[in-house]
């Protein structure tokens, strides 16, 4: 069976002397965050929390730049060691960004003196479904692929990162192949993309059902944050890993963490609004 051969996705920009490429991942997440945004703003205007809507862009922006800055930190200190590859191009690891962008949220809506818990229900929603659209951008540049599969739907990425050769597997992932393979040898994968994008819908789905929930602000993201950690968790064991924890993949344990944490908040926010006192709420005048 043939695999389906994919390239990568870019776009030239010339603007007179300033010429640049944007690349697939680029336009994923650019689209990622927009649709965050949409989500968000909706759901707070919905709610009659406009006020945290006009501050929404605020939120964004340190969303924004905890991604870039956790990923890249995450990147540097659990995948490569290596200082240097904090320049690079890529690199921009999902749950160092996801810390990343919590942690950035958090400091600028205190700054803001609003009411964390408020954002978190509904970036719960919001995540899920730019996660779906940003796991497009591993797709189009050949990135966080799963392992050698020659079955149904199998992918190849010749210009991957790294290309599915077995050697580029072999020298990057340890992946194992059999020793007279040609290490230039183009191999198909599991493309895990793609199970993350339909995973990241089915997230979006439920959570955007239990929107209308009547618990403390906050579960909503409790919520997510289990059902992030259990994706995560089984779609590492489609995808070619080295950076082992005992059995596991240091993300499926990051995933174990995640899925906890993300069931303490749903007991901790669990009572009705009117029964639960909001330690994290400062209500300014408007």
């Amino acid at each position: 069976m043939q695999p389906i051969i994919v390239r990568p996705f870019a776009i030239p920009i010339h603007l007179g002397a300033l010429q640049f490429v944007v690349s697939g991942f680029g336009v994923a997440v650019l689209f990622a965050f927009l649709i965050a945004q949409l989500v968000s703003d909706h759901e707070l205007r919905r709610r009659g929390h406009d006020l945290e809507a006009k501050h929404l862009g605020d939120v964004l922006l340190a969303a924004v730049l905890g991604t870039l800055i956790g990923g890249k930190l995450y990147y540097v200190l659990v995948v490569t060691h290596d200082w240097h590859t904090l320049v690079s191009r890529g690199g921009f690891v999902y749950w160092g960004g996801f810390t990343g962008a919590v942690i950035a949220c958090w400091a600028m809506i205190r700054i803001r003196k609003l009411t964390f818990a408020r954002y978190a229900d509904v970036a719960g929603i919001a995540i899920a479904a730019g996660y779906a659209v940003g796991r497009t951008g591993c797709w189009a540049v050949g990135d966080d692929y799963g392992k050698w599969y020659e079955g149904p739907f199998a992918v190849a990425f010749p210009n991957g990162i790294p290309p599915t050769t077995g050697g580029s597997m072999a020298q990057a992932f340890h992946a194992v192949f059999p020793p007279m393979m040609d290490p230039a040898t183009l191999v198909s994968v599991v493309p895990t993309q793609l199970v993350e994008v339909a995973a990241g819908l089915v997230m979006f789905g439920i959570l955007w059902r239990l929107r209308f929930h009547t618990k403390a602000e906050g579960w909503l993201f409790g919520v997510y944050a289990l059902l992030a950690g259990i994706e995560r968790f089984l779609v590492e064991f489609l995808r070619v890993k080295d950076d082992r924890f005992f059995a596991l993949s240091v993300a499926q344990c990051i995933a174990i963490v995640v899925a906890l944490a993300g069931i303490a908040v749903m007991r901790a926010r669990n009572a009705p609004p009117h029964q639960h006192r909001d330690t994290l709420t400062v209500a300014p005048s408007p």
